[in-house]
């Protein structure tokens, strides 16, 4: 354009019409809008919302900016919180003023405490939640703390000066500029679902993925890879036949997550076990040839913990049959989780092995299961205060550190939320240690150890458990 405009003007006025076009070129590249903060935290999953409600309420101006304002805190796997020291996680999070236990608390409909079997400091609470009322409370909870703004957007660039933070620009051009930025991104940054051998872009079923942000943090010198992790099938409950299967009721009695909230309040729902079989496993053998993870369309690490159907039969060829869960996910819903046949088969060959189990050979679902890559950034990059070690201001918390698991996720974003309000105002960081906290060994292992599967959290990785 500049070139063009050069043959048509004189010589002696080429020096003029560049300095113009050149302040020209700057007012637009500049945003129009500049908001100005404290803290912002990016992306409003479990380890954005703790992350951003502890900032503010360390006396921190926050923002939290999300893609949508409607699932803040979506439990985009099963709707449940706590389990084998996830529950402990939950417990700590709670003492140090986090929101998560009392909002479990508030939107529960089956609790129980796991590993009774065991000595005290092995049991674990764990809650299956309304998915929709626990993201309602959620975002009451937010819109009530008073130094806490949320804005619908998505972050395209860090913007860094110096080796420290400026702020972001997004995705609609407006500039947030802040003195700490917490990413909490989940599986958005490069998300790309597998089902078969159909690949869609997308953090989530039918949300957008995030590009470009990951390459404006990468281009810093910060390390990217890539992980994996899935989700099961989801059932309408009417074409389930309950009578085959086994109930699993809850416990009502005294316990809860929070030591500070209320009783649970909602209607407790049971829980229902059955089993794959001899027929289903050769219904999913014959679709192994269409499965991403064996056709060399995946080649990310899954965690380990919470293996796919799929996984489970080439890892125990031997086994007969596995345990299934079927669990609901809410009071006003006939949608139901599949526990245990998380898989990325395609379409097809997920709903006819489901049709060989006898309580669901009439099964309708909703959607299949799918599994989902995406970015996370290596975690011994980061000091134990969940700050950059490159880049001054910045923060880390949830999956982009490699972790898998809401709990993990939450205890990680309280911790980055104190610690960037701490920033903020010159105070020495907040450090949980091993030998006093669960969320204190997950971060003291995610920044020494690192990882190379996605991280989980349980009781035999706290050495000093037993205090």
């Amino acid at each position: 354009m500049q070139k063009y405009y050069f043959l048509m003007i004189k010589q002696s006025e080429k020096g003029k019409i560049s300095k113009i076009i050149s302040t020209f070129a700057e007012k637009i590249g500049k945003a129009r809008m500049v908001f100005e903060y404290d803290v912002l935290v990016i992306g409003g999953g479990h380890a954005g919302c703790e992350a951003a409600s502890a900032a503010a309420k360390t006396g921190a101006k926050t923002c939290l900016i999300t893609m949508d304002m409607n699932k803040i805190a979506q439990m985009s796997c099963n709707p449940a919180v706590g389990g084998i020291a996830k529950g402990q996680i939950v417990r700590e999070i709670d003492a140090l003023g986090g929101e998560m236990g009392h909002i479990t608390d508030a939107t529960a409909i089956q609790f129980r405490m796991l590993n009774r079997s065991k000595g005290p400091a092995m049991w674990s609470p764990r809650a299956q939640c309304d998915r929709e009322k626990y993201i309602l409370e959620w975002r009451t909870t937010l819109d009530q703390i008073s130094l806490l703004d949320i804005l619908q957007d998505q972050a395209e660039e860090l913007l860094i000066k110096d080796s420290k933070v400026l702020g972001i620009r997004t995705l609609w051009g407006i500039e947030i500029r802040s003195k700490a930025i917490i990413v909490t991104a989940g599986t958005f940054l490069n998300g790309l679902m597998h089902i078969g051998h159909k690949m869609v872009e997308g953090g989530r079923i039918a949300e957008p993925a995030v590009h470009h942000f990951s390459e404006s943090i990468a281009r810093h010198g910060i390390r990217v890879a890539r992980m994996k992790t899935g989700t099961p099938v989801r059932i309408d409950k009417r074409s389930v036949h309950f009578e085959e299967m086994k109930e699993q009721l809850g416990e009502n009695d005294y316990h809860q997550f929070s030591y500070f909230g209320k009783q649970r309040t909602l209607p407790q729902l049971p829980c229902w076990t059955c089993a794959t079989n001899a027929k289903v496993h050769e219904v999913l053998r014959q679709g192994l040839a269409d499965s991403p993870l064996y056709n060399g369309q995946i080649n990310s690490i899954g965690p380990r913990y919470c293996p796919s159907i799929e996984t489970k039969l080439v890892t125990f060829p031997d086994r007969d049959s596995h345990p299934l869960f079927l669990e609901p996910e809410g009071t006003d819903t006939n949608e139901m989780y599949l526990n245990g046949f998380s898989s990325s088969m395609p379409w097809d060959i997920q709903l006819e092995a489901l049709h060989h189990i006898p309580a669901l050979r009439d099964a309708k679902i909703y959607r299949p299961g799918y599994a989902i890559e995406y970015d996370f950034f290596d975690p011994t990059q980061l000091k134990h205060s969940l700050e950059s070690k490159l880049i001054e201001g910045l923060f880390f918390a949830g999956q982009v550190n490699g972790t898998t698991g809401y709990e993990e996720a939450a205890g990680q974003g309280l911790v980055a939320g104190i610690n960037a309000a701490n920033f903020c105002a010159n105070s020495k960081p907040f450090v949980m240690k091993r030998d006093e906290s669960y969320i204190g060994v997950l971060i003291d292992d995610l920044t020494t150890k690192g990882v190379d599967e996605p991280y989980r959290m349980f009781t035999s990785r706290a050495e000093y458990r037993i205090l």
